[in-house]
């Protein structure tokens, strides 16, 4: 999650599914964009979708009769389209409206067993956002190395104490990932320095840098992986997928939050 767009959370919630995916973990992602680049990203079609995350949210169909399963092996997805731009008004007197994805994940992440589930979040802090992050124990914040990659970070922090407190939701910020790095630049090296005073242990190790071939693998909807696997963005990718494998410390994959993530089952992680 970022409410600051084109900082690339799509990219890595595509890239780094599929980097764990090939590390053999079972892995759902949830594309709540009404934009589907995540969607589009996966070769799936939103225009001809019956079923996607907003008949999910409106009680239209179920999350096991709307995930487009296997779309990789071990990658599934919860497509979008642009009828998700009309949820938010559509839902707004619902009753529980901040929580209808977590009541719907829960059911098929237990049933499937996924041990994986990354959100794609809309660059927004609106109720599609709020659903992400109650459905979620974890999230992880793409951060671009420019100059403005700080704006706005007070108040991303905000809602997520907000959720914290207010809710009684156990979320926390457990991962920021530098994205978009150039380091040829001194500016980009300034940054990766005041993102990691500022935020600490929490900031990757790894490193997303610019990519040409990471900008037109969406384009054939492909993962880096199948479009230039020998890129040093698909070695980006991979390293990546070790930390996040490492961080509950036994290499089993963590129990993702702002993507739904199951909290009776230890050792599912969920990620935003």
């Amino acid at each position: 999650m970022n409410q600051k767009g084109g900082v690339g959370k799509t990219t890595c919630a595509v890239n780094l599914g599929a980097a764990l995916a090939r590390e053999g973990k079972k892995v759902l992602l949830v594309d709540m964009d009404a934009q589907a680049n995540l969607t589009l990203h996966l070769d799936v079609d939103p225009h001809g979708l019956e079923r996607s995350a907003y008949t999910v949210l409106t009680g239209r169909s179920t999350a096991s009769e709307s995930i487009v399963r296997d779309v990789r092996p071990n990658l599934s997805v919860l497509p979008s389209n642009i009828d998700l731009a009309g949820a938010e008004v559509e839902l707004v007197n619902s009753v529980g409206r901040e929580t209808l994805l977590r009541s719907a994940l829960a059911p098929v992440i237990e049933e499937e067993d996924y041990e994986v589930v990354l959100l794609d979040c809309p660059p927004s802090l609106g109720l599609l956002s709020l659903n992400s992050l109650t459905a979620a124990t974890e999230v992880f914040i793409p951060l671009q190395t420019e100059f403005f990659a700080l704006q706005g970070m007070s108040r991303l922090l905000d809602v997520v104490e907000l959720i914290r407190s207010r809710l009684g939701h156990p979320i926390e910020i457990t991962g920021i990932i530098p994205t978009l790095h150039d380091s040829r630049t001194n500016l980009g090296r300034e940054v990766i320095d005041e993102i990691r005073n500022f935020f600490g242990p929490k900031v990757f190790r790894t490193v997303i840098r610019k990519s040409v071939k990471l900008a037109e693998a969406p384009s054939h909807g492909k993962t880096i992986f199948e479009y230039a696997e020998g890129s040093r963005a698909a070695r980006d990718f991979e390293s990546l997928a070790e930390e996040v494998l490492s961080m509950n410390g036994s290499g089993d994959a963590p129990a993702i939050a702002s993507s739904a993530t199951n909290r009776s089952r230890p050792g599912t992680k969920s990620l935003q």
